[in-house]
């Protein structure tokens, strides 16, 4: 056996990212936490890595995923040395959806799913690099698919969006999932009218995408992304411009959530720039994206720019274009206070924030949940004990019937910030309620 050679892109990486050995190790252990591996890791490890040792093959993209962070920059497995499989075979778009939605249907396989990491070095393909013919996985079956087929589709996914508004995704994605594979794959491999044919691979992207959104309602946030993936390169090939610019616009949502500001600040702008011809309305939803995503990163003057932009063009349009991934006032006084919270002016976003509630459709009652509750959040950090807690106690009405995990913290974080409170008798009363809901969820 000859003697390994040292890992010289893995050292020029760790330099780049300014770490100690020690460093690198803890990031890779917090890591495996987030994606349910208990690691510990020390420097010892990572010095047997420079000197050449490959990691486990579970533990390589946890490397490769704590450098990207640190660097701020997509970082591949070449580049530290790490060795990858280009044996395997890739599969077709459909092969990999339906293998992606049995799995997501499966529910002893849940635990597998809510082990996918978020991954900032994640490769997004260029409008260039998704546009051609899909290749359908062979189901054997023979029919040739109409319009009806492609307003079933698109039909379904109002509804399964509807009860995601409603009731939060821990139920409907699910649905969406065996939809996917029962009904749209199907579709996807039959006989078709070109123009059909790219009806069809509009509507499946469409509810890749709804799929993919109600996966990070609930965590499973690498999940979300291959589902987001899988919605990018259905869009190319149907020549779906708007799909997948709202997709991209949604992966920006995703990654500002979770913090990683440069990350969404390019796919916000790579959403906006990939939409040649955006309505008032649609210019409004990628605009406002891109106000919050500067404003995550500090960048006061294009977030502002941004925002105003959002500002007018909202004011042009005219009525509610899609089922989701609209835009409207309320989701723009939404970002207007996010905005204004990453830039330090707390009262202002509560103000907007109040807008936002008092704007926003009675349908959506998860997002009541959430947005009441954040705004409690807010108005408690300046003060304003009582009205916080009257924000929670609504958000509480509605959290019965939601099942979502982003409701969930939003419960567990409001527990946690009512605790130096309950000498007061209002917010010991919210508290108190709260608590009652413990028997029924695993807040």
């Amino acid at each position: 056996m000859g003697a390994k050679c040292p890992n010289e892109g893995l050292r020029r990486v760790l330099v780049e990212a300014d770490w100690s050995q020690t460093q690198l190790a803890q990031a890779v252990n917090r890591l495996g936490r987030e994606c349910g591996m208990q690691l510990r890791y020390d420097n010892s490890a990572v010095s047997h890595w420079l000197d050449g040792t490959m990691p486990r093959e579970p533990v390589r993209p946890l490397v490769r995923e704590a450098l990207a962070r640190r660097c701020r920059r997509p970082v591949t497995f070449a580049e530290i040395g790490f060795a990858v499989d280009t044996s395997a075979s890739h599969a077709s778009t459909v092969e990999s959806l339906v293998d992606l939605g049995r799995l997501d249907m499966d529910p002893s396989r849940r635990g597998v799913l809510g082990a996918g990491l978020f991954s900032v070095a994640l490769t997004i393909p260029d409008w260039q690099d998704v546009v051609g013919r899909v290749e359908a996985v062979q189901t054997g079956r023979a029919a040739r698919i109409g319009w009806n087929d492609v307003e079933t589709v698109t039909a379904m996914t109002e509804r399964i969006s509807d009860l995601d508004d409603q009731f939060g995704g821990r139920h409907a994605r699910p649905m969406a999932a065996s939809f996917l594979v029962n009904t749209v794959a199907p579709y996807l491999a039959a006989d078709a009218a070109q123009e059909v044919r790219k009806g069809m691979l509009s509507a499946a992207s469409d509810l890749c995408y709804l799929t993919g959104y109600m996966a990070v309602d609930e965590g499973l946030h690498g999940l979300a992304q291959t589902y987001y993936l899988r919605a990018l390169e259905l869009a190319g090939q149907a020549d779906d411009h708007l799909t997948y610019c709202t997709t991209l616009r949604g992966m920006s949502v995703q990654a500002v959530d979770l913090g990683h500001g440069p990350q969404a600040q390019r796919l916000a702008d790579a959403a906006a720039a990939a939409s040649p011809q955006a309505g008032p309305r649609m210019r409004a939803f990628l605009a406002g994206q891109q106000a919050h995503s500067y404003a995550q990163i500090g960048d006061r003057s294009n977030a502002l720019h941004f925002m105003a932009q959002a500002e007018r063009a909202m004011d042009r349009a005219e009525s509610r274009e899609r089922t989701f991934g609209a835009y409207d006032p309320a989701a723009l006084n939404y970002h207007f206070s996010q905005v204004r919270f990453a830039l330090g002016d707390l009262a202002g976003s509560v103000d907007a924030m109040t807008e936002a509630n008092r704007l926003m459709c009675s349908t959506h009652r998860r997002t009541r949940v959430r947005e009441r509750a954040l705004l409690a959040e807010r108005q408690l950090r300046i003060g304003r004990l009582e009205e916080a807690c009257e924000n929670w106690d609504l958000a509480l009405d509605d959290y019965p019937l939601v099942q979502s995990g982003r409701c969930d913290d939003r419960v567990r974080d409001m527990r946690a910030l009512l605790r130096p409170h309950l000498g007061h008798p209002v917010a010991r009363e919210v508290y108190d309620r709260s608590r009652m809901l413990r028997g029924t969820r695993t807040v």
